[in-house]
């Protein structure tokens, strides 16, 4: 009798038959204090996806601001994304072509609840296939006592090339501050 394991991903829900996890962890990067940017640069290709779990807090005064990634250093407009998105109240969507980032989702700001972060997991699909342009999918959202935001993002960088380096900031170009985590992960 084989002893069966399954495993998954928030978001990518990609099943997994054995004792050995589908994630390697390849980096982790914790603040020591407020900067307004994580680079993960020297992506290794041996991986089929990739995988983001960022919690994180900007020092924009408004309760909350969007996360954003750019692939290999390029800010130009090669990035489209669509949202959709509930506050506790209503739900709303939003989308964006000729951007010159990948949208993901919040994570808190400045006068949000102290010490309060979003929690943001982001899965990169074929990021090493130089065959086709790189899609990405993200779910995250925050608690604000009672209210907060949830939203699910997808979005296409236009590229083909393989994605070596990853940074993500905040839409608001503010820092992210101290204790803002993002941890990297290669799906096999």
């Amino acid at each position: 009798m084989t002893n069966l394991g399954i495993m998954a991903s928030q978001i990518s829900g990609h099943l997994y038959d054995g004792p050995y996890s589908a994630y390697d962890s390849l980096a982790t990067v914790t603040l020591s204090s407020a900067t307004a940017t994580i680079t993960f640069a020297g992506i290794p290709s041996g991986y089929k996806h990739l995988q983001l779990r960022i919690l994180a807090r900007a020092t924009y005064a408004p309760s909350d601001t969007g996360g954003i990634l750019n692939f290999n250093g390029d800010s130009g407009a090669n990035y489209a994304w669509h949202r959709i998105y509930g506050d506790g109240s209503a739900a709303t969507s939003g989308g964006g072509s000729s951007a010159t980032f990948a949208r993901i989702d919040r994570l808190t700001g400045g006068s949000s609840l102290s010490n309060v972060f979003g929690a943001i997991v982001v899965d990169i699909l074929d990021y090493a296939n130089t065959s086709k342009y790189k899609t990405i999918r993200s779910l995250g959202g925050y608690d604000a006592n009672g209210t907060g935001w949830l939203g699910f993002n997808s979005a296409l960088w236009m590229n083909t090339s393989a994605i070596t380096s990853i940074t993500f900031a905040n839409a608001d170009s503010t820092n992210l501050v101290q204790y803002t985590q993002a941890s990297l992960y290669g799906v096999k």
